[in-house]
């Protein structure tokens, strides 16, 4: 009885005795959820061209932040160090085309994951070399993101909303809502969507399938740099933040590899769930101790759960194959 009271009654209670905290919990929650999701935007555009997982979306967030920091370290100007930076992005993409997909058109998928394998390990070991190991404090002053908080009375307390959480929720909803309609309206959008369809069917209409890669990972990029900019406000730029990258992983698994607004809803769904956990439902079940270092594995729990009853994600295509 006791254990039920604690997963059913409890933290319900909880909230109800203070819903300032609640309402700050899940102010946290949905900043979190937004960045996930714009994590998993990248991992969704590689997707949808390529039919495979790029593994290595985690370091190009890392690598992009490092470049952006590392010119800025060089004497380059913040701003100038930013359009750089696209550049490196831009230039990156091209090289992955050449170098890694071109060579693989038709193979099996598994090939191409392979492949961003070994992108990853070799983007870790050239951002080290060019950059070093230790972390780095992400320019934002220079780059004039807004610092402090606001601190809104409410239920009789107040909630504190940090300027640099506001700043990157607008940022990363505006570029997914950008890049939704984007893929989703336009002739690349529906030539993305031909090219992850069937690489030769695209090629036999005319579809360029160097272009579209160039353009895909090239947009990947824009996203990742976005994101190393808005984790790496909040935090240093380090190796590490690729592990916060992968936390796209069950954000894709909610919504479905294919469907942006599926990373939408995924990534607030992780976020908001991770933090509702973290500050009611563990330490209640798990009591205080154990409670509070759910949030770094409560999302591949609920990715797991949800696989049981939807393998395809909220927004994925039930595929059925005839034998």
């Amino acid at each position: 009885m006791e254990l039920l009271y604690n997963i059913f009654v409890g933290p319900f209670a909880e909230m109800a005795r203070a819903p300032d905290l609640l309402v700050q919990t899940l102010w946290e929650g949905l900043v979190s959820g937004v960045l996930y999701a714009l994590i998993a935007l990248g991992f969704v555009l590689i997707f949808k061209a390529s039919g495979v997982f790029n593994f290595a979306q985690g370091i190009m967030v890392v690598f992009a932040g490092l470049t952006l920091v590392g010119l800025y370290e060089a004497g380059v100007p913040a701003f100038l160090a930013l359009l750089i930076t696209i550049g490196v992005m831009f230039a990156l993409a091209v090289c992955i085309e050449r170098a890694v997909l071109r060579p693989l058109v038709n193979q099996p998928d598994i090939i191409l994951f392979m492949a961003t394998f070994g992108l990853t390990y070799f983007l870790i070991g050239f951002g080290e070399l060019v950059f070093g190991g230790n972390p780095k404090v992400m320019i934002a002053d220079e780059l004039y993101l807004p610092k402090g908080a606001v601190d809104l009375p409410m239920f009789g307390g107040l909630v504190s909303l940090q300027k640099i959480d506001i700043a990157a929720a607008v940022i990363a909803s505006a570029m997914v809502a950008g890049l939704a309609v984007f893929f989703q309206k336009t002739r690349i959008g529906r030539a993305l969507r031909a090219v992850a369809d069937s690489h030769k069917a695209a090629l036999s209409v005319g579809i360029s399938l160097n272009q579209i890669w160039v353009i895909v990972w090239f947009t990947a990029g824009i996203v990742a740099l976005a994101t190393g900019i808005m984790w790496g406000a909040r935090s240093d730029v380090s190796f590490a933040l690729q592990i916060i990258a992968l936390k796209a992983l069950p954000v894709l698994i909610l919504g479905g590899f294919t469907s942006v607004p599926g990373a939408i809803v995924g990534g607030l769904i992780i976020g908001i769930g991770e933090k509702l956990g973290e500050f009611y439902f563990a330490p209640a079940i798990l009591g205080s101790a154990l409670g509070r270092g759910v949030e770094s594995w409560l999302a591949y729990f609920i990715a797991l759960a949800f696989l049981l009853f939807r393998p395809q994600g909220l927004f994925g295509e039930k595929i059925i194959e005839r034998i």
